[in-house]
């Protein structure tokens, strides 16, 4: 798109409307790019990073989770939020062992998503992470009742197709996992995982 026009809206104002435990409801009024003012309301979010643990045998470890807002229990790869002062990647192992138990030896980052563009912020980094070893037992937050399963791509890829599978960061790395086996893009660089 050589020609495109410049679309960028500018902050004139912001509130917080709302700041809750871990997440805060801003109102801006903004400039649009012709000029015209407009309120945009959204969602402030620290991040988050996921995680597409994989075995050897090439199953895959996901979870089972309920969720509140929706009210009902979804199959997800693990995922957690950032904490202040982590990286992704930092989260990342953090999440791994605190939700399932293991640990991984290597780690490549696959993708870099914002689930909800129009409403809010977020920004998840996507993992995969290989050589993966059971290390005891799982450290969930309070309030956190996860259950965990090792799965075939194949399995999940079923799921997506009955319209089962809607969580959006596991679709995505269903799709990109495809497309790995597949050889349709190059895996990317697994780095082995930094010392404690």
């Amino acid at each position: 798109m050589a020609d495109a026009r410049d679309l960028s809206e500018r902050r004139l104002a912001s509130e917080t409307v709302f700041k809750g435990v871990f997440l805060e409801l801003r109102r801006d009024r903004a400039r649009m790019p012709d000029g015209r003012e407009a309120i945009r309301e959204y969602v402030v979010h620290p991040g988050a990073a996921a995680m597409v643990p994989l075995f050897d045998d090439g199953t895959i470890l996901i979870e089972r989770q309920f969720r509140y807002p929706l009210g009902r229990s979804f199959v997800e790869i693990p995922a957690g939020k950032l904490d202040p002062g982590e990286t992704s990647l930092q989260t990342a192992r953090r999440e791994l062992l605190e939700e399932t138990g293991y640990r991984a030896r290597e780690w490549a980052l696959l993708t870099t998503i914002h689930p909800a563009i129009g409403f809010a912020d977020e920004a998840i980094d996507i993992y995969l992470c290989r050589g993966l070893e059971p290390v005891g037992e799982t450290a969930l937050d309070d309030g956190e009742f996860v259950e965990i399963d090792r799965v075939s791509l194949e399995w999940l890829e079923a799921e997506l197709r009955a319209g089962r599978l809607t969580d959006v960061k596991t679709q995505i790395a269903v799709h990109w996992l495809r497309d790995l086996y597949e050889q349709r893009v190059p895996w990317p660089r697994f780095e082995p995982a930094p010392r404690d």
